[in-house]
Parts: structure tokens; sequence; C-alpha cells
């Protein structure tokens, strides 16, 4: 693929591909953040198989993606672009407030999920919080996430002390917080510890697991019991 375009440099538009099967939600969408100067949309598609060419091809910062597509679902189409393009970050941006939804997608590759509830001034931030590291999750699908980590801390109640020497102690101070929801700045005033410090941290347990993502890291983190979540934290 030595012929694809490489991905923008710091300082330039982010560069966004929307994917939807609804023409008018695509061309709202288009319209709406052609306004922000900060971001580029350089193609659409309307089902998962197209998405993926166009990915390909094109090699956006972003991909907002919905999860429901003809040919090709959301999904699918994310597990290929992160093995085909892995420079590109996608996001979820979907009507289906499904858990099994989450986390497949989180599973896929994805670096967002976000339900079209939100303001199209918030696709913007999100599009702009992931280029610079961040995960996203709308808050009630993040409450769904913790509720399934605090079900699978319940069936691990020997884990009182972390049994793997893998992670640092600051480490699994980051990667709790995370499970929280919280942003990196929050993880940085929560720690007292600057906003480039816990994107340092988030990048050494990301590589230490050989994960994808920081949600993969957390759902990882539960499944082997190196992990206790508690609903007062």
């Amino acid at each position: 693929m030595s012929d694809q375009p490489a991905p923008s440099p710091p300082g330039t538009p982010v560069r966004v591909l929307i994917a939807d099967d609804q023409p008018l939600f695509r061309r709202g969408l288009w319209v709406v953040l052609g306004t922000d100067e900060r971001i580029e949309v350089v193609a659409e598609a309307e089902n998962g198989e197209e998405a993926i060419a166009r990915a390909v091809e094109l090699v956006p910062d972003v991909v907002l993606m919905d999860v429901r597509m003809p040919k090709v679902n959301g999904i699918e189409a994310a597990r290929v672009i992160s093995q085909q393009v892995p420079t590109t970050k996608i996001i979820m941006l979907t009507v289906s407030d499904e858990e099994d939804d989450l986390y497949e997608a989180i599973k896929a590759g994805a670096t967002g999920y976000l339900l079209k509830e939100i303001s199209v001034e918030e696709v913007a931030e999100a599009i702009q919080a992931v280029v610079q590291g961040q995960s996203l999750i709308t808050p009630s699908m993040a409450s769904k996430l913790l509720s399934e980590f605090q079900k699978l801390s319940t069936r691990t109640e020997e884990t009182a002390q972390f049994p793997s020497p893998t992670l640092t102690p600051r480490e699994l101070e980051v990667l709790k917080l995370v499970a929280k929801g919280m942003s990196n700045r929050e993880i940085g005033d929560e720690l007292f510890i600057s906003e480039n410090t816990v994107k340092n941290h988030v990048r050494n347990i990301l590589e230490k697991l050989h994960l994808h993502s920081r949600m993969e890291a957390v759902i990882y983190a539960v499944r082997e019991r190196l992990l206790d979540i508690r609903g007062d934290g």
C-alpha cells in the first residue's frame, strides 16, 4: 500500500470519512462538520464495503461509522479498516445502544462509541479527542460497560492483591480511572500529574498488554483479574 496518502501532519485539518446508510444523515454531517476549520470531510460511504474501500484509498484520520449498514456492517468494516489502515481512528456513531454492539465495536478496534442523540458539535469535539489519543463512549453506554466490569469484579472477590507484576502501581491507578470513563485530563487532575504523563501511561499499558485501545485494556484487565472495580472507587 505504498501508494496510499499519508495521515494528516499535525496542525492540518483532521480528514474524516462519513459512513452511514442514510443519505440525509451523511449530508447533514458533511455540511455541519464542513463549517469547522479543524475538520475536512474527504468522502462518504453508504455501506461497510464502500467504507473499507474509501478508507484504504484515502487513509482518513477518522472514520465516523454507523453500526447497522448493508453489505458489510459497521463493526466488521471497523475490524477490516483497523487491520488494513491502522493509523485511522474509528468512531461508531449509531442509534444502537445494545451492549453486544458496544463490546464488539471495541474488540474491532473502535476508539469511540457515540449514540446519534449527541449534537453535531459534540461529534466535532469527539473527532478532535480521538485524534489526540482519547477514547470516548456515550455516558449511558459507559455506564453499561462499567456495570459489566462490576459484575465480573464481584465474581473475583479473591483479587485483593494485583497478581501480575506486568503493570506498575501507577499504571494500575491510571487503568482504574480509565475504567470509570474519565478523560486524560480528569485522570491527570485526580492523580496530580500532567495530561501528557497520563497519555504516556496509557500508551505503556497498551504496549505491555499488546492491545489496541484503552477500552480493550480495561476489559482485558478485568478478565485477567488485574483490576478490582468498585462502584464507590
